[in-house]
């Protein structure tokens, strides 16, 4: 809308893009617009829609009014051209490569991966037959070396989960360029302090469930297009935007939606893949993902703050043999976090106990303010032990392989005031040591 403030700044972004009013009812807040269906103008409307000749609502399996609005203000807040909501971060994942790839193809991605992904790509996608090249993300060129002819996209994680090691994305980016393969960057742990397309990634990916929608009352995903990616370039390394797609009359996608702006990878998801799964977000969800949009810049603020205080303070404790935090980090690991990440290192706090898996189970069953569930990101304060629960699907060689060992405890430090937070940490510490002494 023309009368929409402009501003390059989150904290206004986030209030105010893609909707000012309800043209309808003059409602500011954004409708739930809880149906199935819309109804077409004409019989030629109806036909330039489903020939894309024009943008619209056709079903809500794959597009909705209130889910429209979420997409623009995500795209507006990583300075994309468009975005798709979808019914969950794992969707998400897996669209933004199969939008790429097919049986034959394969995808290079970091080691360093939340569980759940590195299950996708190493059983469910090779099932597929989509291979996945694990790669150590430290070494940049590890890349390059793992690419052949049927490579089609980059993957990786901003800030992963559990290593906190920030990925190296301007040096990915540039490697993968050359060849015409993009970098898909998943940035759930970052919102806000990292802006991957300002350092050349190509797609977007977010669990919206964590830090966007930040109260753990829904599941969510979302992919947003940079538009700074030409998939024409090398017509050869993608395929899927660039010969006839059978699924829809023959259209090259690189090509059809020229006229709408360059967002062929964005529509192709919608239009086949969001068409053919049907993974789509819930009006409901994509309500309550925009309410909490409105403040995820002041709560990055706090979380930020309240894990950088978290980390400090484990630092000083007895029985914990390692603490892993972005600004506790050195040498290129530090240089990456300070280069990646603008006002804050994240919630998510990493340590090791001494004391083991038996010294884990102690802490975790200790806990009084921080909640034992598999989630992160949310305005209160989480805890799990990943060995036992989120990365238990893997081989304890995977396991170590994502940065998981059996006393690892992963933290999402909340925005509750910070000596309470501190208080349940010493409390818990202190049984999970008198594990750790009984042990020995």
């Amino acid at each position: 809308m023309s009368n929409q403030p402009q501003s390059k700044h989150p904290e206004t972004i986030l209030l105010h893009a893609g909707y000012r009013a309800d043209p309808a009812t003059g409602a500011v807040a954004v409708p739930i617009y809880q149906t199935t269906s819309y109804q077409f103008e004409s019989a030629e409307h109806a036909a330039d829609l489903f020939a894309l000749r024009k943008l619209g609502n056709i079903y809500t399996r794959i597009m909705n009014p209130t889910t429209d609005v979420l997409e623009k203000r995500v795209a507006a807040l990583d300075g994309g051209v468009a975005a798709l909501a979808l019914g969950s971060g794992q969707a998400a994942s897996a669209f933004a490569i199969q939008n790429l790839a097919a049986a034959g193809d394969n995808i290079v991605s970091s080691t360093d991966l939340y569980g759940g992904t590195w299950n996708l790509f190493a059983n469910t996608l090779k099932l597929q037959g989509i291979e996945t090249r694990f790669v150590d993300p430290q070494d940049p060129e590890a890349f390059r070396r793992a690419t052949d002819h049927k490579t089609r996209a980059y993957y990786a994680e901003t800030l992963p989960n559990p290593k906190l090691k920030v990925f190296p994305i301007a040096e990915v980016a540039r490697i993968g360029r050359g060849f015409g393969i993009p970098l898909i960057m998943d940035n759930t742990a970052a919102p806000i302090i990292c802006r991957p397309f300002a350092h050349g990634a190509a797609v977007n990916v977010y669990s919206t469930t964590k830090y966007i929608g930040g109260h753990g009352t829904s599941i969510g995903g979302m992919i947003v297009d940079g538009g700074n990616f030409d998939w024409a370039a090398h017509k050869e390394r993608q395929p899927l935007l660039n010969t006839p797609d059978p699924s829809y009359h023959g259209a090259v996608w690189s090509e059809a939606v020229k006229p709408l702006g360059p967002i062929a990878y964005i529509i192709r998801a919608r239009v086949v893949l969001l068409r053919d799964l049907g993974a789509s977000m819930s009006p409901l969800s994509a309500f309550q993902f925009i309410q909490g949009l409105e403040t995820l810049p002041l709560r990055m603020e706090r979380h930020c703050a309240n894990g950088q205080a978290v980390a400090q303070f484990l630092v000083k404790q007895p029985g914990i043999s390692n603490v892993i935090y972005p600004s506790l980090q050195t040498g290129e690991a530090k240089r990456r976090a300070d280069a990646y990440l603008k006002g804050g290192y994240g919630s998510l706090v990493g340590f090791e106990l001494a004391g083991g898996r038996e010294a884990g189970r102690r802490f975790i069953d200790a806990l009084r303010l921080f909640y034992h569930v598999a989630n992160i990101g949310d305005a209160r304060s989480l805890a799990i032990h990943p060995a036992t629960t989120t990365h238990s699907q893997l081989s304890p060689e995977e396991q170590l392989a994502t940065g998981v060992s059996d006393g690892y405890v992963r933290l999402s430090i909340g925005i509750e005031h910070i000596e309470d937070i501190l208080a349940d940490l010493t409390q818990a510490l202190a049984a999970a040591g008198t594990a750790r002494r009984a042990a020995e």
